[in-house]
């Protein structure tokens, strides 16, 4: 196995800089792709702005065409999130709107999901909206391959991810547990730097076949579920730099471990959930009190099984 993931790291692993934009350019326009971006949000009134100001300077002028669409999808925020989004030129759509006869849950995932509706491109990038310092480079670099490589189907941002002042000690849900059951269960994966990251880039023809986590287990869903539909050869990893972000804190992250780890637990056995809940604990002027929150324990189906999705494809 460790030879397999050597030869996958050999031939799928690439760095931004290696497809320069004129290629990219050349290579979308020779086969008529069109790539929308997809920036999922909730309260992010002070990162995303910058965000969408870049994409729209370096990736959507009349001189570099290369992103067609560019969608924040709003998941209820409380904050002027969607306000500075739409200033800076962004298509600001309310989770709620997409689909309506469903009702939202709450997660990143959800969003996701609910983006393949109100978005056309073949293929489809996603950009967490928490970026500080944010580069192009995030999604020129990740939508390169599947612009100019007609097998590779699914493709990850890698990138070093700084703790404060403190490089490479980001990702820690990553190192503590993604990491070791990609490992044990799917050594396939190995090679995944970021496995976790929230900036990638996939076909619609794909991402339409796969189901979506609701919340915090998407990301290792989506790859878990993609090798089992594509196989490795057709996934790939951009190096796309350092990523600077908001870090949450050590309860929300147990929250997203635990999310993770059912994730992996439901593609291992598809067996039921003993317990989905997880206690904290929060010392108080009373000592320590028990705090518990629910695990995500919702999937959404194969965008391509929903009737809406199907009428708008037809149209």
């Amino acid at each position: 196995m460790l030879e397999e993931v050597e030869r996958w790291l050999a031939r799928r692993s690439w760095s931004a800089a290696d497809r320069p934009l004129d290629q990219l350019l050349a290579a979308k326009s020779g086969t008529g792709t069109t790539v929308s971006v997809v920036l999922p949000a909730l309260n992010e009134e002070a990162t995303v702005g910058d965000i969408v100001t870049t994409i729209r300077r370096e990736l959507m002028s009349e001189a570099v065409p290369l992103v067609d669409e560019l969608v924040v999808l709003d998941s209820g925020s409380t904050d002027r999130t969607a306000q500075v989004a739409a200033a800076a030129g962004a298509r600001v759509v309310h989770r709620d709107d997409v689909l309506p006869r469903l009702p939202a849950l709450p997660g990143k995932g959800e969003v996701l999901w609910r983006s393949l509706l109100v978005t056309s491109g073949d293929v489809v990038c996603f950009i967490d909206s928490d970026l500080r310092d944010f580069s192009a480079d995030f999604v020129s670099g990740i939508v390169g391959p599947l612009l100019t490589d007609p097998d590779v189907h699914f493709v990850k941002g890698m990138y070093d991810r700084p703790l404060g002042e403190v490089s490479g000690q980001g990702g820690r849900v990553t190192e503590l547990v993604a990491r070791p059951l990609l490992n044990l269960h799917w050594p396939q994966l190995a090679g995944f730097v970021q496995p976790l990251g929230g900036e990638y880039a996939a076909r619609r023809s794909l991402l339409e076949q796969l189901p979506f986590p609701v919340g915090y287990g998407v990301e290792l869903g989506l790859l878990v579920d993609a090798l089992h539909t594509v196989g490795l050869d057709a996934l790939a990893q951009v190096d796309v730099g350092e990523r600077k972000h908001r870090h949450q804190d050590g309860r929300a992250l147990g929250r997203m471990a635990a999310a993770i780890y059912r994730t992996a637990q439901l593609r291992l056995a598809r067996g039921h959930l003993v317990r989905p809940a997880l206690t904290q604990f929060e010392r108080t002027e009373e000592g320590f009190v028990p705090r518990t929150y629910p695990v995500d324990t919702e999937e959404r189906p194969p965008m391509a099984g929903i009737p809406e999705y199907e009428q708008r494809r037809a149209a």
